[in-house]
């Protein structure tokens, strides 16, 4: 893990998890089309992590474009996780979205500004009451492209933080490399399941400058 992740569980420390992944619904409630591969050809994967997930992803899934969604951990080191287990600081993970859009309706840099206008960045490892490590502000890259352009997203809504006097930013950019795993079939769609159900997104109500 990168020396920038304070308070981070590195490798060495981190769960050793289990091999076997969890086993989901067949189809995303709220879209009805599957959360895992094979996805339709020219449909891209984003992931992002804004605090608790369960909110993060009823987001996304009203977003005209999104195919699908789904929850998990990712940016971590343990394969597999419980949610008990992320839940301790031991996995290295964040509660994150995964995202499955048509780049020829939405965007990546419009899906950034739904990450970035609907949390907090600046609250490090916190999203409002929410504590730990797992609620990070992370942006998970699949891409080069991607990466590029959540950085330079990153360094934008940066400088509309800085100009009210709120940050610094602690959004992290990182690329995927395979850190990410579906969370428990419970937690998907949550909201859909349980629509007075906890949510938890402690917005600036500040505009993200799309490119």
């Amino acid at each position: 893990m990168s020396s920038e992740h304070s308070g981070v569980v590195v490798d060495a420390a981190a769960l050793p998890g289990r091999a076997t992944p969890v086993t989901l619904a067949p189809q995303n409630l709220v879209t009805g089309n599957p959360m895992t591969p094979p996805f339709p050809e020219g449909f891209e994967v984003a992931i992002f992590g804004s605090g608790c997930f369960w909110g993060a992803e009823e987001y996304f899934w009203q977003v005209p474009g999104v195919w699908t969604t789904a929850v998990g951990y990712g940016g971590g080191t343990t394969p597999n996780p419980s949610y008990d287990e992320v839940c301790s600081g031991r996995t290295g993970h964040a509660e994150v979205a995964f995202v499955v859009h048509d780049p020829m309706v939405v965007s990546y840099d419009e899906l950034l500004a739904v990450f970035f206008e609907t949390h907090d960045p600046t609250q490090g490892m916190r999203q409002g009451n929410d504590v730990g490590t797992q609620y990070r502000s992370i942006v998970l890259t699949t891409s080069n492209d991607q990466q590029r352009a959540a950085e330079a997203g990153r360094r934008r809504f940066g400088d509309v933080l800085a100009g009210v006097g709120r940050g610094p930013i602690t959004t992290t950019v990182e690329p995927l490399e395979g850190r990410f795993f579906y969370a428990e079939d419970w937690h998907q769609q949550y909201l859909a399941k349980n629509p007075h159900g906890y949510r938890c997104h402690a917005a600036t109500g500040l505009r993200y400058p799309t490119a």
